[in-house]
């Protein structure tokens, strides 16, 4: 009779759960179809090298991405997979990571990391950026009506943005980061949930308990892309980021946002330090409240950089 450590039958346990999660999404594309990636121009400064590229990675439309890196960076670098925010405002998409927007710190995303020495890659999100001629309600009701899931396909896309991350040579795949704000952030979380290539989360802004949002009678300040059929039944939000455990992840959140109840931040905190203790890393977990509303604070940007040069 084989004999199973607590930490093998854990491990098992969470496959488990990724696949009862991935089965949430709704009718997605082949997990396993070829990839591809076609690359539209280069732009270098003095301090980073930016690819824009038109991607196949989902076979029903092209995804326009960035991909960004160190301009005099030395072997392989550590990467971020960079998730933008939503703000309704359809047409900035993955312009967030190389742009800002006047929510964030400056300089953006793409700069700041690369001034720490990572790559980066960013894509449009479903309606979003390059992706945005169809309205998101639009774009939703089709997916209803075919079995999909919008949030699902969301995840998809950046489940196949990893697999192409694979094939950059200048990319080491054992250092791998994602982090987003608002919608982002969810992503973020999410991501790190269903795949363990990803070694380190930071989620700002928006790690929000869902019971606790129904408490609040805040289902309308998420959008519609948020919202999985059946998810409840099977996922509070501790139980989805218990997945991320005991990889590091660090949330970032404002005490006067109403996108994440205090209440429910408490509870998620409560729940996941537990965890991190029964898995042997309590310091991987981090929560931290500023006294702000739902925006990146100078504090908040400086102690993202520092988690990431901690923990990747």
């Amino acid at each position: 009779m084989a004999i199973h450590t607590r930490s093998e039958e854990a491990a098992a346990d969470k496959r488990k759960q990724r696949k009862v999660l991935y089965q949430l999404l709704g009718r997605l594309p082949d997990r396993n179809r070829p990839i591809a990636a076609k690359l539209i121009s280069t732009e270098e400064t003095d301090e980073l090298i930016t690819e824009k590229l038109l991607m196949d990675i989902n076979g029903l439309e092209p995804v326009p991405a960035y991909f960004t890196r160190p301009k005099n960076a030395q072997g392989n670098v550590p990467v971020i997979l960079f998730n933008h925010s939503h703000f309704g405002q359809y047409h900035v998409g993955k312009d967030e990571y190389v742009k800002g927007r006047k929510e964030m710190q400056s300089p953006p995303y793409a700069l700041a990391l690369a001034r720490a020495g990572y790559a980066g890659l960013c894509l449009d999100s479903w309606c979003f950026g390059e992706r945005k001629g169809r309205t998101e309600l639009d774009m939703f009701k089709e997916m209803l009506w075919k079995g999909q899931v919008m949030w699902g396909m969301m995840v998809y896309d950046n489940l196949r943005a990893l697999d192409y991350l694979q094939t950059r040579p200048e990319v080491d795949m054992k250092r791998v980061g994602t982090i987003g704000m608002s919608m982002g952030s969810t992503m973020a979380w999410w991501l790190a949930a269903m795949d363990e290539r990803i070694k380190v989360c930071v989620d700002l802004c928006c790690l929000t308990d869902y019971q606790a949002l129904l408490e609040e009678k805040g289902l309308s300040l998420h959008g519609i892309y948020y919202y999985v059929p059946d998810l409840l039944n099977h996922f509070t939000t501790s139980q989805i980021n218990a997945l991320i455990s005991p990889r590091p992840h660090f949330g970032l959140a404002g005490r006067l946002d109403p996108l994440t109840p205090l209440k429910g931040l408490e509870k998620i905190n409560r729940n996941l330090k537990e965890v991190y203790q029964r898995e042997g890393a309590p310091d991987a977990w981090q929560l931290k409240i500023y006294d702000v509303g739902h925006l990146e604070t100078a504090d908040m940007r400086q102690d993202i950089m520092a988690f990431f040069k901690k923990w990747l």
